[in-house]
Formats: C-alpha cells, sequence, structure tokens
C-alpha cells in the first residue's frame, strides 16, 4: 500500500539551528533525507511533507527554502510561523512564494496559552485561507480546548490537529481527552493525524496499548477526515520508523481498501493539495 507520510522531521545541525535539542539528548543529532528514505522506501512509503523542527526563528525562512529542495521524495513543507507577531502578513506573504509551501505550524505546547488565545492570532490564521495554506495544531492534551476555539474562530482554514492530540497514553489518561477529541471531531475544518502516539506509550509500548487511542480518533473525525505521519525521528524515542509502520496497519488491518487508502495517502492528497 502506497504511504504519504505527512510528518518527517529532518534534522540538519550543519546548517540550521536547534535551540530544544540540547534538551532532548536521545534526538541529538543529524538526521537526513537520505537517512530516512533509505529505511521509508522498504516500508511503501513514497512521499513525504516536512514538518517543521521548531528552528530558532532566525533561520526559520531558509529551512523551508532549503528542505523543499532537500530530495526528490520530499513532496513539500509546512513551515515554521509566528501568528502573534504584528509583522506575520508580510512573513505569509514572502512565504507563499516558496515553491512546495502547504502550510503553517507554531508548537503551542512550548508557549504561554496566552500566545494562541491573542486575537492578533486568529486574525492572522484566518490569512491562510486566502492562499490555500493549512495550520497544523500542534498542542498538548490539555490544550485541545484552545485548539477547538482556534478552529471555530477560523472557521475557513484546513487545521490538521497532530499526533492525535497528545493524549498521555504512558498513564492511560483517556477520558478527558476523548471527550475534547470528539467535540474537536465536530468541527468540519479539523482533519486528524494519526502521528507521534508511539513516543507518548513509554518504553512498553504495544499496539495494543495504541489501539483504543487511534480507534477512538478514527470513530471520531472518520477515514474521510485523517491522515498519517510517522513523526520520525521522534518515533525513535521508543520504538522505530518500521515499527510504528506495522503498528498503524495493524490497528486499522480491518479496515476497508478504500478506508486504508484514506488514511495513508488519499486524504493526504487533497488535504494539502499534492
Amino acid at each position: 500500500m502506497r504511504i504519504i507520510d505527512t510528518h518527517l522531521h529532518l534534522v540538519y545541525k550543519d546548517r540550521f539551528s536547534y535551540p530544544w535539542l540540547k534538551d532532548a539528548p536521545a534526538l541529538d543529532r543529524q538526521t537526513t533525507a537520505e537517512d530516512y528514505f533509505a529505511r521509508a522506501k522498504k516500508l511503501g512509503i513514497d512521499m513525504a511533507l516536512h514538518m517543521e523542527v521548531d528552528v530558532a526563528e532566525k533561520d526559520m525562512e531558509a529551512e523551508t527554502a532549503f528542505i523543499v529542495g532537500a530530495h526528490e521524495k520530499i513532496a513539500g513543507a509546512i513551515a515554521a510561523c509566528r501568528p502573534e507577531s504584528p509583522d506575520f502578513a508580510v512573513y505569509l506573504e514572502r512565504m507563499a512564494a516558496t515553491p512546495g509551501l502547504r502550510g503553517f505550524r507554531r508548537v503551542l505546547h512550548v508557549v504561554p496559552d496566552e500566545v494562541s488565545q491573542a486575537p492578533l492570532f486568529a486574525e492572522n490564521l484566518r490569512r491562510l485561507a486566502g492562499y490555500g495554506l493549512t495550520f497544523d495544531l500542534c498542542v498538548s492534551a490539555r490544550q485541545l480546548p484552545l485548539a477547538i476555539d482556534l478552529a471555530r474562530k477560523c472557521p475557513e482554514v484546513q487545521f490538521v490537529l497532530d499526533h492525535c492530540g497528545v493524549p498521555d497514553i504512558e498513564n492511560d489518561a483517556f477520558s478527558s481527552w476523548a471527550e475534547h477529541i470528539a467535540e474537536c471531531a465536530r468541527l468540519e475544518n479539523v482533519t486528524a493525524k494519526i502521528s507521534g502516539v508511539i513516543a507518548y506509550a513509554g518504553a512498553d509500548w504495544s499496539t495494543e496499548k495504541l489501539r483504543p487511542y487511534i480507534s477512538h480518533v478514527l470513530d471520531a473525525f472518520t477515514f474521510n477526515r485523517v491522515v498519517w505521519g510517522s513523526d520520525f525521528p521522534v518515533c525513535t524515542i521508543h520504538a522505530s520508523l518500521e515499527d510504528w509502520v506495522a503498528s498503524a496497519k495493524e490497528i486499522v488491518s480491518k479496515a476497508t481498501p478504500e478506508e486504508q487508502e484514506n488514511l495513508f495517502s488519499r486524504n493526504a492528497m487533497r488535504v494539502y493539495r499534492l
């Protein structure tokens, strides 16, 4: 089965600065397109979208400009941005001219909640609709109400909820997260990304441990509003890329071929306009 990976992180420490990596020793290493695709090709992954890696602000534009041409199988990039900035409109216009730009992301779990709740943040996100660009929501489980609020304020923008809304699988924190996921799924401008969860399940992760969380997202959003992402190399903290692909396929193995195709490739083509 063909797979489009909608969440690939590549780290070029020889080119860009990643301040957060000093606190993440397991990931503090060079990870190139060649490293990834050497493994991904064997798994049926024939195309990937690069997800910004929270580079230093001075490197945001350079990261996107470089990465869209880093490998023939990179179908585009989700760029870093600062929608809280008064200069965002100018930045957006400049970035929109970048071939291969598919959308933006601002990591929200590393900043105060007030950042995304300021009126200017939503005002700037609404500008994305005119360019046909998406916004990936990267929030912790407790911040899901903030994500829901943003999506409601920007009904014409296509949002993608990263990592199933980051459930705390390791500590079995299902109930509150599940309620918010159901609420989020009622918003037609939100798509869910089946990604990242293997890193939140702990060292004793298993497919059966992941299953209820992924199944709940699939039930809430249906196979028409989900995409798949590897979150490589973050997925390798407790497992491997091969483990995650196998686990995801096992969880949806009883779905119809059409449903599986929607999850692994077709929806990505539509949502990110590939």
